[in-house]
């Protein structure tokens, strides 16, 4: 579903893309989520505060049960049912892509069909070279497997690298998006929710977010996008998971402060930078370098693992600080929940998460300026032209 087109885009992008700017190519289809999240939010408060203006209501300590009006729950289908139209969109376009040149040529072993669509794409005429990848495809070095002794020699600690170090940061990373409210309410910056009628909650929480989302999330995105191929993937995610951890501390440490009235500014300050290093860093990163060092064959594979292991991090983030940030006095817990650390603690423990990110990324090889190939070992280090191209050579336009 949705979460197979991780590793499909990155795949797809990395294997049409110059190797001079294939990073910024794989970054500014991943930065499109950033508009994505920015949409959302846009979304949710135009329909909250349309139905907010349409029918009032008292605050939830002042009358339970009229403060969430029968109307308002047309708020959240509205708001599901108008995801559904990119997903729509997203289907017919990808019914219309061709496979990559590479898979077609490397896994199918079709030089033909690799050069036509490639032809396509291209715009340009295109000679399959059949024997050449003939060659290519039936050499030693080329035909082990996932779980084979050469693929853990030459790649396993490449994958280690890029699944722990996405598992890391999405614990993290979700952790901060899917409580961003709590935390708001924890320092003041949103009012109680007993204060407020159901609508109201749902347009200051949103407003809050798409706040967040307009100056750290979008800007880090782009930032990628622009630096990525000029300073490489390796030192943009060590800054992003070493900023991450500093901000983090910069919140946890002086926790108290930022509780107290007047000073919730520069806790969300704060708290937005934490989003440009997590996009400017490796929420960014850990979404294009699988798709760059790993064979043709096994390349969306090991997106895939690195990308389902991310989303482990995900479901621990998302149930972990659930339960962790309840206060640390049971009765003052959120109903039905023990209790936990408290959100301060709980920063402190993102913040080593971040840190034991920053440790693992050395196992994370660079790729900026080489050919996938170069960096898969598909082709030999002093060979500069990928077997895509080999197979089905264009003229000076080809992709490498």
């Amino acid at each position: 579903g949705i979460g197979g087109d991780y590793p499909l885009s990155a795949t797809i992008m990395s294997e049409y893309a110059n190797k001079k700017t294939r990073g910024a190519f794989i970054a500014a289809v991943f930065a499109m989520q950033g508009f994505g999240i920015l949409a959302g939010g846009i979304v949710t408060l135009i329909i909250s505060a349309a139905f907010r203006a349409g029918y009032p209501a008292p605050a939830y300590k002042d009358d339970h049960f009229n403060s969430t009006v029968p109307q308002s729950d047309f708020v959240w289908r509205i708001i599901l049912m108008l995801g559904a139209l990119p997903a729509l969109l997203t289907y017919y376009w990808r019914m219309k892509m061709p496979e990559t040149a590479r898979y077609t040529a490397l896994v199918a072993k079709n030089a033909k069909q690799a050069a036509a669509d490639m032809s396509k794409v291209l715009h340009t005429e295109i000679v399959d070279e059949q024997e050449k990848l003939d060659q290519m495809v039936t050499a030693e070095s080329n035909t082990f497997g996932l779980f084979s002794s050469e693929f853990a020699r030459r790649h396993g600690l490449h994958l280690v690298g890029t699944a722990t170090t996405w598992f890391l940061l999405d614990i993290a990373f979700y952790s901060q998006n899917l409580f961003q409210k709590d935390i708001f309410t924890a320092i003041n910056w949103i009012p109680k929710a007993n204060t407020m009628s159901a609508l109201e909650e749902v347009f200051r929480i949103s407003r809050a977010q798409t706040l967040i989302a307009l100056c750290g999330t979008v800007p880090g995105y782009w930032f990628t996008v622009a630096l990525i191929d000029v300073v490489g993937r390796f030192a943009i995610q060590l800054l992003g998971f070493f900023m991450m951890t500093v901000f983090m501390l910069g919140l946890a440490i002086p926790y108290h402060h930022w509780t107290t009235a007047g000073n919730h500014i520069g806790f969300v300050v704060m708290y937005g930078f934490t989003f440009f290093f997590a996009n400017f860093g490796p929420n960014s990163t850990t979404f294009i370098v699988p798709a760059e060092i790993f064979p043709a064959r096994l390349r969306s594979t090991c997106h895939g693992i690195s990308a389902a292991s991310g989303k482990a991090g995900a479901i621990i983030g998302a149930f972990g600080f659930l339960y962790a940030a309840q206060n640390q006095d049971k009765s003052k817990a959120d109903a039905g929940y023990p209790a936990g650390i408290g959100v301060r603690n709980s920063l402190f423990v993102l913040a080593g998460c971040n840190m034991l990110g920053f440790v693992l990324t050395f196992l994370v090889p660079e790729s900026k300026g080489k050919s996938l190939e170069e960096m898969s070992g598909e082709a030999d280090d002093a060979e500069e032209e990928a077997v895509g191209a080999r197979a089905v050579r264009p003229s000076e336009t080809q992709m490498v």
